[in-house]
């Protein structure tokens, strides 16, 4: 038969110019989209098989294979798929973004849903070839009974031929001929790399001149149930480059409202605490095994970079290329929906074995804080996996904020917590006293972050998370008269003449109804701003802070607080000296004291005197 020459439609030569310059922005992608071509095809043949469809050469076995010759600067694939008829060759790829995968359907005529592996675009990604190839040579044999073979030739301009081929097995290889700026692809190790990279899991297998290149099976399509626990530690290994087991591991598939499959694993080590770089996101998008995004940053919320593995969804509305998603809207929806789930795995793990959670918490709190922060759509279920310290539980138990509000006594309204180095400190600080007397629950925060934690949270099943230091409690007036106290008059005359000698130092000084041990506090001024808080901001900024001045509470029921009463009319220098200190001793306390030189030099004449005496 002689040759049947065919023009492209119309439009094809400013479709394949928009293909080969504007679409693909790596020209690598064109190994992909052929690998998945003939993974299609193969899918289908599968499926005709399974059918009970009579085909043609059924023992073929079933698989892709790639050949290069660096000398001539080509590139085979072939597959022993479902193969074209003389027809379909000029459907399939004669006409741009013709699917052949959906007529596929239609001819089998199936009006309900079948396997969507079968459902490919066949055509466009085809043509990506000409990115690289000076011509493209198609020979195929369809799978149906006593067709023939033809072979389909283009430059990828004008038009192409199809002539018939004899002996040809069933199934399509594709022959490029490379241009001169695309010899690099007929490189073996180029060619291996390009393969590994996009179709390791494709579910077939892909031989290279002779060799198997994807050894290791898409897990995640499999049903868990199926899969010993050593396939999942290798297929970790594999894709997320560690050599340890992970921590945990999340393998689940939806079908509602997205259709998904996927395998997350959380490594055991946190990579960033280890002083290395910020960690960049780890898990890789695929639609139907082919990977679509690698490392995508699109999948998952920033502060959940530490996850590794695979999401797979069929239901991704993929642009020719495949390179980037049509909807962004729906990429959207696909990270509310995997982030809820892992939100969701992380608190059914807490509630399963703590001890594990724990090991967890320790390890990517700062991650869960910084979702909190930073995550207004998932911010109170994250809440939720937030562990503290408490003044209810022994060192080193730490609870979560539900456990908390269930201890919380029918009078208390709102949650405490207060920043502090160690629990040590905690406990000692004048903050914490009245607490204590009054047997209220705090919780101890030891991360500078955890106030901007409690800042962005404020609230939790409904209760106010509020910090020890602007809490307005007292110690209530059976506890404040357990202690004797300075009257009320002689109180108002030592605030007001501590005032005045202390001068600018501070805003005000009042009669404290909370402190029980110390002495004397300070309290911010500024209502939503704790002392910790402020000096963070300070040490973030660097730049020099204005000044600010404290409020000094004083426990009139102290002896020191008597003494000096009685001092200062006795002794005013010495008493100015010895308010001065009970100040700076306060600011110290509460981590404020910036300059502890002039403290310094008081005190060691306040000993001075002493000894003089």
């Amino acid at each position: 038969m002689s040759k049947e020459k065919h023009h492209f439609q119309a439009e094809i030569e400013q479709v394949l110019n928009i293909v080969i310059n504007s679409l693909y922005t790596d020209k690598e992608i064109f190994v992909r989209e052929l690998v998945s071509n003939a993974a299609d095809a193969l899918e289908k043949l599968r499926f005709l098989q399974t059918s009970g469809q009579a085909i043609q050469q059924p023992d073929l076995e079933l698989k892709i294979s790639v050949t290069t010759d660096e000398t001539a600067k080509t590139i085979t694939i072939a597959d022993s798929g479902i193969g074209m008829t003389n027809t379909e060759l000029v459907e399939n790829l004669g006409t741009i973004a013709h699917s052949g995968s959906r007529a596929f359907l239609k001819r089998l005529g199936e009006d309900k849903k079948v396997d969507a592996s079968l459902i490919g675009q066949f055509g466009v990604g085809f043509y990506s070839a000409f990115m690289v190839a000076g011509s493209v040579t198609v020979q195929t044999r369809s799978c149906r009974p006593d067709e023939p073979g033809w072979t389909w030739i283009s430059t990828g301009a004008g038009g192409y031929e199809i002539e018939t081929a004899a002996d040809l097995p069933r199934g399509t290889k594709v022959v490029l001929q490379l241009k001169e700026d695309a010899a690099e692809f007929a490189k073996d190790f180029t060619l291996e790399r390009i393969i590994k990279k996009y179709s390791s899991f494709v579910p077939f297998p892909i031989e290279l001149n002779g060799k198997t290149l994807n050894t290791v099976r898409a897990l995640w399509a499999r049903n868990k149930n199926e899969i010993k626990e050593e396939e999942y530690n290798e297929f970790y290994k594999y894709i997320g480059h560690d050599q340890e087991a992970a921590l945990y591991r999340l393998h689940f598939s939806a079908d509602a409202p997205l259709a998904i499959q996927a395998l997350l694993f959380v490594p055991i080590k946190n990579w960033e605490s280890m002083g290395l770089s910020r960690t960049e996101p780890e898990v890789n998008l695929y639609c139907r095994k082919v990977l679509i995004q690698a490392k995508s940053k699109d999948l998952f919320p920033e502060w959940l970079r530490f996850l590794r593995g695979v999401v797979d969804s069929e239901d991704l509305p993929l642009n020719i290329s495949r390179e980037s998603m049509q909807d962004t809207s729906l990429m959207a929806k696909l990270n509310k929906v995997l982030t809820s789930r892992f939100i969701k795995f992380l608190d059914e793990q807490a509630n399963k074995d703590a001890t594990l959670y724990q090991t967890f918490y320790g390890t990517y709190n700062r991650f869960l804080k910084e979702g909190v922060v930073s995550d207004f759509t998932h911010r109170a279920d994250l809440a939720k996996l937030l562990r503290f310290e408490t003044s209810a539980l022994p060192a080193g138990q730490l609870t979560s904020l539900a456990d908390y509000v269930k201890r919380m006594p029918t009078d208390q309204k709102d949650i405490y917590y207060l920043l502090a180095p160690r629990r040590e400190a905690a406990e000692a600080s004048p903050y914490y006293e009245v607490f204590q007397s009054r047997k209220y629950e705090v919780l101890f925060l030891s991360d500078p972050w955890d106030e901007f934690v409690m800042d962005h949270l404020r609230e939790f099943d409904s209760k106010n998370l509020r910090s020890a230091e602007k809490a307005d409690l007292n110690l209530g007036d059976d506890q404040a008269k357990a202690a004797e106290a300075l009257s009320a008059s002689e109180a108002e005359a030592l605030a007001k003449w501590m005032k005045e000698v202390l001068g600018t130092k501070v805003s005000d000084v009042k009669v404290s109804q909370r402190l029980v041990g110390s002495p004397t506090v300070v309290t911010d001024p500024d209502q939503f701003m704790t002392a910790s808080m402020r000096k963070l901001m300070k040490n973030m900024h660097q730049e020099k802070q204005p000044a600010v001045t404290q409020v000094l509470e004083i426990n009139t029921r102290h002896g020191l607080i008597h003494k000096l009463n009685q001092m200062r009319q006795t002794d005013a220098a010495l008493a100015a000296k010895v308010a001065g200190q009970m100040l700076d001793n306060a600011q110290v306390a509460a981590g404020l004291l910036e300059d502890p030189r002039d403290m310094i030099q008081r005190l060691n004449e306040l000993l001075e005197q002493l000894m003089v005496k």
